[in-house]
């Protein structure tokens, strides 16, 4: 004989104390929710909605430079740590949590060309622009402005990065020089064709090889484990930065002069995977983040934007009224800020996520806050929220600026295609953006 009972635990219906809220129980068959899209189309409208309401980017901005910032570095270990350069020839540490200068190295003569540091983090390297690198020690007992050592080149140095597990650098210049940390000689020097050499970066998957750009509007790929270069692609106008992808070992983003970033693969040069538009003036620097999804670039038209690897447009754009020509980028390493240094001598950081709330949140809180992003993620192609979540303010001169190009670029798109209609069939070809900005690939 079968005995029907009720069981019920407390714990179901039950408040753990009573601030917290009345649980409910409900029903998710979706036979008795007819109106549930809609109701969840609204809500992501309405997220969208506050995402404009509460984006705030900017943070704070750190003073203490007397002429423009030139380079900034990361601490690969500390997230507090940032160094910056400037055109005087000083050297700043700064506390990030402070918003303070904890050291001041007049580092050279001149303007501080590059920065540099080992996976480590003991210490740095600098270089002017002058033929000489200097090793300075991070440690706060040694505050004084003498280098641990120093190493004089034969060539004038411009740009340098460091190997991310084996003590060796690289620097480039009238050449691109390979050099032990403990040696006053370069290891090797690379052959190359080029008269001016302005930045090298390593790879950090790929850790022995290198990209430089250089004076001939080139980009070279080289391996420390061979002395010449792999491979080497000319563009129609000079880059002036790389960085490679952290999470895909083959890619590396430029940041080039015609006012775009291009996206290549490193086994094939002859077209970028990707062009990236929006910026009006050159784009002078560019950072990815450390999940590798995203990358900031700053530009000669006084702000920053943020893209997406696999997008052609900005996701965002960042500027203020004071700030003026960007001169370096940074992505810190918790993938939550943007550190910038521009033309009129302060260091400006941004939060990666315009809305994003910083700080603790309660379990409930940031639960909803996911859930935000997932409905906004499945409503992003509705025509209210897609237009609602692209549109941005931007300043005058970008306004007018962007006007302008696009008039440049419609005149440039009429003309070829009148020329195509006014000639043989095939002569003239339908080019795209990214295989306008190549020349040529050579092995």
């Amino acid at each position: 004989m079968k005995v029907k009972v009720i069981s019920r635990s407390a714990q179901d219906y039950m408040r753990e104390t009573n601030k917290d809220i009345h649980k409910i129980q409900r029903n998710l068959d979706p036979k008795l929710h007819p109106l549930q899209l809609p109701r969840e189309y609204k809500r992501a409208l309405n997220a969208v909605k506050l995402d404009k309401i509460f984006a705030k980017p900017f943070l704070f901005s750190l003073s203490g430079h007397i002429d423009p910032v030139e380079r900034l570095l990361k601490h690969p270990t500390s997230l507090s740590t940032l160094i910056s350069g400037s055109f005087d020839g000083q050297i700043k540490v700064w506390d990030l949590m402070k918003k303070s200068c904890v050291r001041t190295i007049q580092a050279h003569s001149g303007a501080v060309c590059d920065l540099c540091m080992p996976n480590h983090g003991g210490y740095f390297f600098s270089c002017g622009d002058t033929n000489v690198i200097k090793r300075w020690s991070l440690s706060e007992d040694d505050s004084g402005d003498q280098p641990l050592n120093s190493i004089v080149a034969k060539t004038n140095i411009v740009g340098m990065d460091h190997h991310r597990k084996k003590s060796i650098l690289v620097t480039c210049g009238e050449a691109v020089d390979l050099w032990d940390e403990s040696r006053p000689s370069p290891l090797k020097t690379y052959k190359s064709n080029f008269d001016t050499s302005y930045r090298v970066k390593f790879n950090p998957i790929e850790v022995n090889i290198f990209a430089s750009t250089a004076n001939d509007r080139s980009i070279t790929l080289f391996d420390t484990r061979q002395n010449e270069h792999l491979r080497k692609v000319i563009l129609a106008m000079r880059t002036n930065n790389v960085a490679w992808n952290p999470m895909e070992g083959y890619h590396f983003t430029a940041a080039n002069e015609d006012h775009n970033l291009y996206t290549f693969d490193m086994r094939n040069l002859s077209e970028p995977l990707k062009a990236h538009l929006d910026h009006i003036g050159a784009v002078i620097d560019v950072d990815y983040s450390p999940t590798g999804k995203e990358f900031v670039s700053g530009s000669y038209d006084k702000t920053l934007r943020i893209f997406k690897e696999d997008s052609i447009h900005s996701r965002e754009i960042y500027y203020t009224k004071r700030m003026q020509r960007l001169t370096s980028v940074i992505w810190t390493s918790d993938a939550k800020y943007i550190l910038c240094g521009s033309d009129e001598m302060d260091i400006r950081a941004w939060k990666a996520n315009a809305s994003e709330k910083l700080g603790p949140k309660a379990l409930r809180e940031e639960l909803n806050f996911r859930y935000q992003e997932k409905l906004k993620e499945t409503f992003a192609n509705h025509p209210e929220i897609k237009r609602i979540a692209r549109h941005r303010h931007v300043p005058k001169h970008v306004y007018h600026g962007k006007k302008e190009k696009d008039a440049m670029v419609n005149a440039i798109k009429r003309k070829e295609a009148n020329r195509r209609a006014h000639s043989k069939p095939g002569t003239v070809p339908v080019t795209s953006v990214k295989t306008r900005a190549i020349v040529k690939e050579l092995e």
